[in-house]
Formats: structure tokens, sequence, C-alpha cells
């Protein structure tokens, strides 16, 4: 578990020297001294630690990093708002031109159908296991990987690897508020009578496996780019290294934006990457789909819950950087 910023659902601020000094978490002093940067890096089970931070700061609200405690957690999203292109209502699952969709409008509708194509009640409905309901309407559905495999997280809006529309998956790289945290908008609270994590469905696995949320086997982890962000790079590089190496510089001040909870110039700077990738795209070192799936990914990483944001941020940065090539010296790598 590690401290959320009272009344907020993302972690406190870095400590000034963090603040000053940008380095990753590996390379943070602050983590073996038992202070809280760097957000779920942070995560401990020791006791003593833990007593001292809400001890000092009881108005702090509670986050569990996902990966380290083994869970799975599907939040599903109550937001009012138009759905998406049909293709990326259920991801890899065509819905044809005569079903008509009139009625679906957010995460609980997406789910519901994608259980009933595969024949399973859907996990909202799913008393074996904790449910907790989220101050926006929303539900999160906690399950235990019981495998030892490293499921990713994914956002629900995006354009490469996810589950279904208003459906994020938190998991491997990401936390999940406890119930009991109380936000300005309101307490996340328990659902009927169940307080501990089920196993995680096999159906379920097999549709995470599907829409990518594993890692590919070769690419060992952690990796300072979301996984299929990572194997974007690859491919859209062709294993040159100049272009593996800019996509990584361009990369990297996002990812950064998600050691600190507030600031850190989050909009400027995705701003700037997508307007540079959108650079590479219109020199041809790059597909759009790959830019936007790349940006995207490791923004939503670093601010969870923000995805319709970073969605409008990338995709005006692009617009404007296809209007200006980016050419290396030398002609293209």
């Amino acid at each position: 578990m590690h401290p959320l910023a009272a009344g907020r659902k993302t972690p406190p601020a870095n400590c000034a020297a963090c603040r000053a000094a940008r380095h990753t978490p590996a390379q943070c002093p602050c983590l073996a001294v038992g202070r809280w940067c760097h957000g779920f890096h942070a995560a401990t089970l020791d006791q003593r630690r833990i007593s001292r931070w809400w001890g000092s700061r009881p108005d702090f609200g509670v986050g569990v990093a996902c990966g380290p405690a083994g869970l799975v957690v599907i939040d599903i999203d109550a937001h009012q708002d138009q759905p998406p292109s049909r293709d990326r209502i259920l991801p890899g699952i065509p819905i044809a031109e005569h079903v008509d969709l009139t009625g679906l409008a957010n995460g609980f509708h997406t789910l519901a159908v994608l259980a009933a194509l595969r024949g399973r009640p859907s996990p909202t409905d799913d008393q074996a296991t904790l449910r907790v309901r989220t101050p926006s309407g929303g539900l999160h559905v906690w399950y235990r990987a019981a495998d030892n495999r490293r499921w990713q997280c994914s956002s629900g809006s995006s354009s490469g690897r996810a589950l279904a529309w208003q459906v994020d998956v938190r998991a491997h790289g990401g936390y999940i508020v406890a119930p009991g945290t109380t936000t300005e908008q309101g307490t996340y609270t328990v659902v009927g009578d169940v307080r501990e994590p089920a196993p995680l469905p096999g159906w379920l696995a097999q549709e995470l496996e599907r829409t990518g949320h594993l890692p590919a086997p070769h690419i060992p982890a952690p990796r300072p780019v979301p996984p299929r962000a990572q194997q974007a790079v690859l491919a859209a590089g062709g294993g040159k290294d100049r272009t593996q190496r800019l996509l990584r510089a361009v990369l990297a001040p996002v990812e950064a934006c998600g050691e600190v909870s507030e600031g850190a110039g989050f909009s400027d700077t995705l701003n700037r990457a997508a307007y540079t990738l959108g650079g590479l795209v219109a020199a041809g070192r790059l597909s759009e789909e790959e830019a936007t799936r790349l940006l995207t990914e490791t923004a939503v990483a670093a601010r969870p819950g923000q995805e319709r944001r970073v969605e409008q941020i990338v995709r005006s940065g692009l617009a404007a950087g296809l209007r200006n090539p980016l050419h290396s010296q030398g002609g293209r790598p």
C-alpha cells in the first residue's frame, strides 16, 4: 500500500529534492529511507513505515500497487459519453452495422455485452469477489492473479491495448484506490459482503490475453515504456538504433510525469512529444497509428483516468507535427 494525496485519487507529490532532480524510481534514495516519493513505487507492507506515514498524515487516502499485490482490477466507468467507432467498443470483436447500439452508454454495458458473447455473467455481478463502488458511479472488481502472469494495465478508450470501451484494467504498472478512501468526490465503498479478491476467472484471463494484456515473452520487464508501446517502437524503427533512441527520448519526459501527482507540465510535455512524433510520421519514419499508440499508452500510464484529455492532446499535437516533417541529418535512418 502507498499514500494518496488528501482528498484525491492520485499519490502525493514527490519531495523537493526529487522534484528538483528528475530520476527514475530505481535511482531514488528516498524509497530506501522510507519516504513516499514516486507513487506506487513506494508501496510497502512494513507496518512501522505504514504507521509513520498515516500517523503523520491521517488525511491521506490509501492506494494499492496492483502488480506486487498480485491483483487484476477491472475498473468500470459510467461516464455519459458517445460510444467510439464500432471497432473500438470491443477490440478485436467486429460489430456489424446492422446491430443496434442504441442505449449502449458506458462500461457496464460493454462489459455485459462481452460477457454475454462468451456465455458468462458480467464481472459487475460477481458476488464471489471484492467489488468497490467509486464516487463517480463506476465499479472496481478486484481479482487475484493466481498464475503469476504479469498482466498489464490498459485504458478502455485506448486505440492500442484495451478490453472494452470504458473498462480499464489495473495490474502491473498501476494502482487502485482502496475501499474506504474518501476523495473530494466521495468515498470508495464495498458492495456486498465479500472483502477479498477471488481468483481471476479463466474466461476473463483469456480475454485479457486476447487483447494484449501480457508482455511479449522476449521483452524483459520492467520496461521504461509500456509493453505494446515498446513493441511499436521496435516495429516503427525497424531495429534502427537512431530512431529507437529518439522515440525513447521523446517519450521519457511524458513517462516521468507519472512520478508526481500534480503539475510537471503534463499537458505541455505530452503536446511537445506528440508534435515531435507527428514530424516523424510526416517524414515517413513512423506510422500515425504507431505514434498514437506510443503516445496514448505512455501518457495513460503516467496519468490514469485522464484518457479523454490525453486523446485530445495527442490528436492536436500530432496534427501540428504532421505539417512539419522531421528528417534526420543525412537522410532517414
